[in-house]
């Protein structure tokens, strides 16, 4: 029978993590982390989840964005949707009096992701099958076929597109027997938040070291010699044969970026996150040439595959972090990771956020298997926040995100969570 979509609601659910300082970095100092949670409701047996995820103030644009897409869901099937992926994405981002308060940026953009996200979500449980596996058991033109290709063609066509699939396809079988024994690996942030005091950096990097962490990124920009402090702690703790990595957060100007990086080699950090803006590709790319062979990492806030393709083609990001909530969903994600295999860069998801590793586990552990068929400098970001919500939490196991076995894109949160942190009406708020 086919399911049809009644209605399209959202929840503005904040959770109040700014009391512990819990994500904090140099631009964002009392994040509360917080989500737009959207629901699609049915006719049938399946609702499907998304998010969006912001840090407190702002969330209720999310929520109230929702509405206006409403009318482009509301009284059609998922399967009008699943035949035809591309066009189905076509028609949300590209409507045409939305478009005037985007197109593919801001407010709308994300909200459309969460949409987009709560669709595939309702897609992998009616097929009874976790989104990873989903999106494994598709062939390259399925894949292809979720796909918009309008503004990449210059970077990656359609033919380009199935040829990379194509080349890996025959070994996809090996390598999800892998990750099911052996999971995708992961680096951790939760030591690293720059609100935390020196004891607590100490106590958690030895903690989370015998958890089996390997690679620790720490968060830096508030001042240089308090960069150098904190990294000369982690440095200590966790010593010179684990991987640093550094995230700077957007807080510093092009030029200040580069002296400061510099200043900071010292520590061998692996790689440097969003030294200035997300929007300034040639920045970016002035930044990767001058602190060569520190590698730059960004995406994480990047709004678009349009500014994804100006990175990959200007040679200024050599890490790609891919969100699963700031671009628009499911689909344009596919096209990030298909351009990232086709400039040869590799994909290191961001997360951290309430529900952003449930969400990214999925995206990391298909780029091996179908896209990109390699590890080698290729891990997932993990926090420990937050993930007591989650009706399906992340099972990590030696610091590996374990294959997620529950239909869906495991972001169904709990009912008294979402009762309790609802803003303003909860009881955690009132």
């Amino acid at each position: 029978m086919p399911i049809t979509i009644t209605d399209v609601t959202a929840r503005d659910i904040r959770f109040p993590t700014s009391q512990n300082l819990d994500g904090s970095d140099a631009m964002n100092p009392d994040p509360d982390y917080s989500c737009a949670y959207v629901t699609i409701h049915t006719d049938g047996e399946f609702e499907g989840h998304g998010i969006t995820f912001t840090i407190g103030r702002g969330n209720e644009l999310c929520v109230a964005a929702v509405d206006s897409l409403k009318p482009l869901l509301v009284g059609k099937s998922l399967e009008s949707f699943t035949s035809d992926m591309a066009g189905f994405w076509r028609m949300i981002t590209g409507d045409s009096q939305l478009r005037w308060v985007g197109p593919d940026k801001g407010v709308m953009h994300m909200t459309i992701g969460a949409v987009v996200n709560a669709v595939w979500d309702l897609y992998a449980k009616a097929e009874g099958k976790p989104l990873w596996r989903l999106l494994a058991d598709m062939t390259p033109e399925q894949i292809v076929g979720c796909i918009d290709f309008r503004y990449l063609t210059d970077a990656l066509t359609p033919d380009e597109a199935l040829e990379l699939l194509r080349e890996v396809e025959d070994t996809k079988a090996d390598r999800i027997a892998e990750m099911e024994s052996e999971g995708f690996p992961s680096y951790t942030t939760s030591a690293g938040w720059l609100g935390y005091p020196d004891d607590k950096l100490r106590s958690l990097c030895r903690s989370l070291t015998e958890r089996g962490w390997t690679h620790f990124k720490i968060k830096v920009g508030r001042s240089l010699e308090d960069d150098i402090r904190r990294a000369t702690i982690i440095r200590e703790e966790i010593g010179w044969d684990r991987k640093l990595m550094m995230d700077a957060n957007q807080v510093w100007d092009v030029d200040d970026a580069i002296s400061h990086i510099w200043e900071l080699a010292q520590f061998k950090p692996w790689f440097i996150e969003e030294p200035t803006s997300p929007d300034d590709v040639l920045g970016h790319a002035k930044i990767a040439d001058a602190i060569d062979p520190i590698k730059v990492a960004t995406g994480e806030m990047c709004q678009n595959r349009i500014i994804f393709k100006q990175l990959m083609q200007a040679d200024a990001m050599q890490i790609c972090q891919i969100d699963s909530c700031r671009v628009g969903g499911v689909n344009e994600i596919l096209a990030i990771l298909l351009m990232a295999a086709k400039f040869d860069i590799p994909v290191c998801p961001h997360a951290g956020g309430i529900g952003l590793c449930e969400y990214v586990q999925h995206l990391a552990i298909f780029d091996y298997i179908s896209i990109s068929a390699s590890l080698e400098d290729r891990l997932a970001e993990y926090s420990d926040h937050l993930h007591e919500h989650m009706e399906f939490p992340v099972n990590m196991q030696n610091g590996r995100y374990m294959p997620p076995t529950d239909p869906g894109y495991s972001i169904t949160m709990k009912a008294k969570s979402l009762d309790e942190f609802e803003f303003p009406s909860g009881s955690a708020w009132v």
